[in-house]
């Protein structure tokens, strides 16, 4: 027994001295809170990466990546409609909270750690070691998948509209998605081909190989399914599409304010959004919500009749409000950046913006408008007339018919009779029979509608489409390509300053890339297939270095045990009486 424990601690002395992996030890510790080197366990050809039980977490692990990672970007393609997201939010809890800013943090670091998990188990298989989770990590695994399968569930639920937006999204993002793809697959191939070289059974390799080829083929062979309007021969991109400032430019100015719409001239805009109720009195003033506790302080000035809606104001009791603190306090876009002092007392001091001021401001700087008339509601003055004295103040607004477009089904033959020059605006797809009858000559549709088919079979018919609301750069990208003729925006100073479109590209430059990344892919998995075959039948292109290695090996060892056994021998031969000097033990010997 006491000889074996020699070799116990011989054995650990020499793979200490030849097995001394501090980046193993780091993956090790990091994944399996197994920081010392002899708790590590390294496969031996034939066996598995690790136990059933590990074998099967691993999946979980796989699992958990897989859909956390789908919520992740899900979430970012719908930075888009945020603000949508913090307003149907706000109107659930009762104010204001950039809620959509806290699940993107929440996602990216669900995300972020258990992709960190996974490129530690792949590192570890890479290096031929055995898979041992610690149970912490596997707990924080579970809520992952927990926590992502919940939110992807209940995004389905209340805002499954928002998957059109993804849909897009690959539009313009799948080439690039399929390049990072065949990257990963490459460098997976390393333990995938370690453990298929090292398994005997026959089995075993093709439950190892089969998926992982299954795999690479698909994504190999996506391409020939992919569509892009941003792939397309160089010269056939229409012209950019025109800017119209939803709301005016919400993100620098408080929405639906003078200095809104002033921000979105001054930045380069071509056109202003708004929506439209009437006060009890019939005056028309541009405001969006039923109620004005969002964008006003009617809380302070009447708090007896927050909740009542805005058209059951009167003019002289919508004057009173100011439509302009809430943004400074609440700052309802995560984009906004910083403003100046100066800018802060200006958007502070805005007040409800009356129709006829907003026309006149167009009028001036030749801009086009676009608004939604709300019904007032069934006990108000104007609820049979709204249409008609919204019509009157445009008429005495003096501004060209031809910069308003009427979006209103209501009443519409008589908006023409009255009002013929106005473009007569429709808010979804129909057959362009019937949009030429009803004189319709542009679709204002939500953005998940785009199909460049039918914007050009549209435009064919001299019938141009508006997309709302485009704020992004990839979205606004994927508009212009797809040939939009304007879009509604929050961000009209951002896609101003757009020369080109995001992602474009000729079709012979796609495949190129694509064949490129192909190539490059199955050279590497070859390779490295090949290598692994090489590396564990044992070097044979080199056979006298694999046994002067061992034999190497076999005399240290040898050495190392002589050592001990000789060391053992003196500590024996040595006397044990205390208090005998040196020179005693000299004398003694002579």
């Amino acid at each position: 027994m006491i000889r074996l424990g020699k070799l116990k601690v011989v054995r650990r002395r020499l793979l200490q001295r030849y097995e001394h992996q501090p980046f193993v030890s780091l993956l090790a510790g990091l994944y399996s809170c197994r920081w010392k080197r002899y708790q590590r366990q390294k496969t031996e050809p034939g066996q598995c990466c690790c136990k059933l039980k590990e074998h099967l977490f691993f999946i979980v692990l796989l699992v958990a990546f897989c859909l956390s990672l789908v919520f992740l970007y899900f979430w970012q393609e719908a930075k888009n409609d945020y603000n949508d997201f913090d307003w149907i939010s706000y109107l659930k809890v009762g104010y204001w909270f950039l809620w959509s800013t806290v699940v993107l943090v929440v996602a990216a670091v669900l995300f972020g750690y258990i992709a960190t998990l996974l490129i530690l188990a792949v590192c570890l298989l890479s290096e031929g070691q055995q898979l041992h989770l610690h149970w912490s990590h596997k707990i924080g695994t579970v809520v992952v998948l927990v926590v992502s399968l919940g939110a992807l569930g209940a995004l389905s639920q209340l805002w499954k509209g928002e998957w059109d937006t993804v849909r897009l999204s690959f539009q313009v993002t799948a080439p690039y998605l399929h390049i990072g793809a065949i990257a990963a697959m490459s460098v997976l191939s390393w333990p995938v081909a370690l453990y298929f070289m090292r398994m005997s059974n026959a089995g075993f390799r093709v439950l190892i190989l089969s998926p992982y080829l299954a795999a690479l083929l698909f994504l190999y062979l996506i391409p020939l399914g992919m569509y892009s309007p941003c792939i397309r021969a160089e010269g056939t991109l229409g012209p950019k599409p025109k800017l119209i400032g939803h709301r005016g430019s919400p993100t620098l100015a408080p929405e639906n304010t003078l200095l809104s719409f002033l921000k979105t001239i001054e930045s380069g805009g071509d056109g202003l959004e708004s929506d439209v109720t009437l006060s009890y009195d019939g005056v028309p003033f541009l405001m969006h919500d039923s109620t004005l506790k969002r964008t006003t302080n009617v809380k302070d000035v009447f708090p007896n009749r927050t909740n009542d809606n805005a058209a059951r104001f009167t003019w002289d009791a919508l004057e009173q409000l100011n439509a302009g603190t809430w943004f400074t306090k609440n700052r309802p876009f995560s984009s906004m950046g910083s403003l100046s002092e100066e800018e802060e007392q200006r958007a502070a001091n805005q007040s409800i913006c009356k129709l006829s001021d907003l026309l006149q401001l167009a009028s001036r700087s030749n801009k086009t408008v676009i608004f939604d008339l709300y019904m007032p509601p069934a006990d108000h003055p104007y609820r049979q007339t709204f249409v008609n004295r919204t019509l009157e103040v445009i008429s005495e607004s003096a501004i060209d018919q031809r910069q308003i477009f009427w979006l209103l089904d209501e009443m519409r033959l008589y908006v023409q009779s009255v009002a013929p020059g106005f473009q007569q605006t429709y808010r979804m797809k129909a057959p362009v029979k019937d949009l030429k009858e009803n004189n319709i000559v542009k679709l204002n549709l939500p953005y998940s509608d785009m199909s460049q088919e039918d914007i050009r079979l549209y435009a064919d018919a001299n019938i141009t489409t508006n997309l709302y609301v485009v704020s992004e750069p990839w979205l606004f990208s994927l508009a212009w390509c797809a040939g939009a003729h304007s879009v509604t925006t929050n961000m009209v100073q951002t896609l101003k300053r757009m020369d080109t479109p995001m992602f474009l590209m000729t079709p012979e430059k796609y495949r190129l890339m694509w064949i490129l990344a192909d190539a490059v892919s199955v050279l590497v998995i070859v390779l490295v297939f090949l290598l692994h075959g090489w590396r564990e039948r044992g070097l044979p292109c080199c056979p006298e270095c694999q046994e002067n290695l061992s034999s190497g090996f076999y005399n240290t060892f040898k050495t190392e045990i002589d050592m001990s056994a000789s060391s053992d021998s003196e500590a024996k031969s040595l006397p044990t009486t205390p208090n005998i000097r040196e020179g005693s033990i000299g004398s003694a010997e002579n």
